[in-house]
């Protein structure tokens, strides 16, 4: 895998209901939303992550304090990085969940993201390499999702996207297995957490199988852009 296409997407979960259409009104994290999980063609996902990119550029012109905006943002420049390998993007991601972590320390949504982003590079890159090409680390990741699924409370958004994370990069991870046994059980109260409820059943029943490569590749498949060819 080329170390330019080594970050996988923020994911940030935070956006995420699949639809075929983007409409008029949707936000961008409806856009993100359908970028992620509703197209599977690698130029719809583009177009519609950049008019998030707008719509919430837009938002922060009005507000610049939004934090859903600034996330969005964050997450829409993460994902556009993963598309089209751009290391600059990728590295401004990395700085912009930094930042909001830091302004907003209880904002479950900003360590999801930041997590996803550390994880994602070393899954891509491996260790040694996405240390030293874009600063990422496991160790940084790992702490990150854990204080996601601390702060989120008991939804599947955070238990499922994080269970998904920790089997991609190690499919014998047992903290990955019981977020994803937790996620099963868990509290469903937006579309965005039943995606991810679905995502938990469909890990646990591969887990049940003990095959640590088809593990990974389901763990994959239900990420973000994951039905997308060359990017599970």
């Amino acid at each position: 895998m080329q170390a330019t296409k080594a970050w996988a997407a923020p994911l940030c979960a935070v956006a995420m209901l699949a639809a075929a259409t983007p409409a008029a009104a949707d936000t961008p994290r409806d856009l993100l939303t359908q970028a992620s999980f509703g197209v599977h063609d690698k130029a719809a996902a583009l177009a519609r992550i950049a008019a998030a990119r707008q719509g919430s550029a837009a938002i922060l012109r009005y507000d610049g304090d939004d934090r859903e905006a600034q996330l969005m943002q964050a997450t829409a420049i993460g994902y556009q990085a993963k598309l089209t390998g751009d290391r600059g993007d990728a590295l401004l991601a990395r700085r912009q969940f930094e930042v909001l972590v830091a302004r907003e320390p209880r904002f479950a949504d900003a360590w999801l993201a930041l997590g996803a982003w550390h994880i994602g590079a070393v899954y891509r890159l491996g260790g040694f390499i996405g240390r030293a090409a874009l600063g990422a680390q496991k160790s940084s990741g790992l702490q990150a999702l854990d204080r996601a699924v601390a702060l989120g409370g008991n939804r599947a958004l955070f238990s499922g996207l994080s269970a998904l994370l920790r089997l991609q990069i190690d499919p014998a991870d047992p903290r990955g297995r019981a977020l994803a046994e937790a996620a099963a059980r868990a509290a469903t109260p937006t579309p965005l957490d039943r995606i991810l409820q679905r995502a938990a059943a469909a890990m646990l029943n591969t887990l049940r199988s003990g095959d640590n490569k088809l593990i990974k590749a389901t763990a994959s498949r239900l990420l973000p852009f994951g039905q997308l060819p060359g990017e599970s």
